[in-house]
C-alpha cells in the first residue's frame, strides 16, 4: 500500500484541502447522521473529511499510514480548534480493538490496497470491528484509461510562492489482475530553480460491482448498495465518476 511522501502530501493539501467536497463531504454527513455511535476513517490523510465531522458532533477517529499526512492533519485541527483523535496505522495490519458503528473510506482509499488477498482481509477486519447493524462505506471508481505510456502533468501553485509540477505515467494496466500501475515524477520550484524532487510508484486496484457485491456479501455483510456521483440510491449507469458501496453487518 502506497504511502505519501513530502511532496506528495504537500500537493493533496493544495488539492483537497479541509472541507474541500466533491460531494462525499455531504454524502457522508448525511449517511452518517442516524449513528449515535463511534466511526472509523482509515487513511483518513490530511483530515479533509474527518475535521469537518469532527466539528459537527461526529464521534469520529482515525488513522493514516503517512507521517507526513498526520502531521498536516493535526496542524489543521489545532488551526481550527478543533480536538481529534488520529493515529499512525496501516490498513492492512491495524488491530481494531473496539467496535464501531460506521467505518467510512472516502475518495476511493480502499483501492489503495492493491493485493487482492490484503484487501478481503482488511474487509474482513472491518467486518469484525462494526456493531450489530454496523455500516462499511466506502468509495471505488473504474480507471478512464487502460493503455500505458498515457502521461498526464499538473501544476500547483502553493501559498509560500513554490510551484510543484506532477508528472504521471501509466506503466501498467493489468486487466486480468485488475491492477494499475502508475510512476509518479514531482518536482518543486521555486524562483525559476528545481529545489526539490520526488519519485513515486503509485499502485491501484479497480473492481467490478457485482464482484464487490458478491465478495462482501461471503464475508456476511447484507443489504450491499451502489450510489453514483453521491446521490444515494442513483444506480451507476457509467464507468466514469465515483461509486459509493454502502454495506451492513447483520444485527444479533
Amino acid at each position: 500500500m502506497a504511502v505519501y511522501g513530502k511532496l506528495s502530501v504537500e500537493v493533496y493539501d493544495v488539492d483537497k484541502p479541509i472541507g474541500f467536497s466533491f460531494g462525499d463531504l455531504e454524502f457522508y454527513s448525511e449517511r452518517l447522521k442516524d449513528i449515535s455511535g463511534p466511526v472509523l476513517e482509515p487513511a483518513c490523510g490530511n483530515g479533509r473529511i474527518l475535521i469537518p465531522l469532527q466539528e459537527a458532533n461526529f464521534n469520529i477517529e482515525g488513522f493514516d499510514n503517512s507521517r507526513e499526512m498526520l502531521i498536516l492533519c493535526r496542524h489543521h485541527a489545532k488551526e481550527r480548534g478543533t480536538a481529534i483523535r488520529v493515529n499512525h496505522e496501516d490498513m492492512t495490519h491495524v488491530s481494531l480493538n473496539k467496535s464501531y458503528a460506521a467505518i467510512i473510506l472516502p475518495a476511493g482509499s480502499f483501492l489503495l490496497i492493491h493485493d487482492r488477498e490484503t484487501a478481503i482481509k482488511v474487509l474482513e477486519k472491518f467486518m469484525a470491528s462494526l456493531m450489530p447493524n454496523g455500516r462499511l462505506i466506502f468509495d471505488v471508481f473504474l480507471p478512464d484509461c487502460l493503455t500505458p505510456g498515457y502521461i498526464s502533468t499538473r501544476r500547483f501553485h502553493l501559498p509560500a510562492g513554490d510551484l510543484i509540477t506532477l508528472e504521471s505515467k501509466l506503466i501498467e494496466a493489468n486487466q486480468i489482475n485488475q491492477t494499475l500501475l502508475y510512476h509518479h515524477r514531482y518536482e518543486k520550484w521555486y524562483e525559476q530553480r528545481l529545489v526539490d524532487t520526488e519519485l513515486e510508484e503509485f499502485r491501484i486496484r479497480w473492481y467490478g460491482l457485482e464482484e464487490l457485491r458478491l465478495q462482501l456479501e461471503k464475508l456476511g455483510f447484507v443489504d450491499v448498495s451502489f450510489s453514483a456521483d453521491y446521490d444515494y440510491g442513483k444506480t451507476p449507469q457509467k464507468g466514469t465518476g465515483m461509486i459509493t458501496v454502502e454495506a451492513v453487518k447483520p444485527g444479533e
